[in-house]
């Protein structure tokens, strides 16, 4: 939706935030650092084709998978090799990508565990959002 938003101002014209709620799943097939809010947003970097989209999903109770993070946050500039970042979503291994690429969202536990809360936000032409 962010990125139909920036592109074709559908459903919304920018600027626009777009926020959801929910609690994402991940199958485990590598050994590597993270959660389900790292790779949605790890994921989501992967779709973003141009600037104007941030992307941010986190844990309420500040844990996210078998990390230390209670999440991740990503623009199109966290990517700049797609061909690693599928690797590391392949490992399991979100986290560390992030923590490489300035990505990730580290609260420390807050002993609430309502949701998992994810948002966009789309910025105009000018970068204002």
């Amino acid at each position: 939706m962010a990125q139909s938003s920036l592109e074709t101002g559908r459903p919304i014209e920018p600027p626009a935030v777009f926020v959801g709620g929910g609690e994402t799943t991940v199958d485990i097939s590598g050994d590597g650092t993270g959660g389900p809010n790292q790779e949605f947003v790890l994921s989501g970097a992967l779709e973003l084709d141009e600037p104007g989209v941030t992307i941010a999903c986190v844990d309420t109770d500040g844990i996210d998978g078998n990390s230390d993070n209670a999440g991740g946050i990503v623009t199109d500039e966290t990517v700049s090799d797609r061909r690693e970042a599928r690797q590391a979503l392949a490992r399991n291994d979100a986290a560390d990508y992030l923590a490489d690429h300035r990505g990730v969202v580290r609260t420390g536990p807050t002993n609430t565990n309502v949701n998992d809360l994810y948002v966009a936000v789309v910025t105009d032409g000018d970068g204002d959002a």
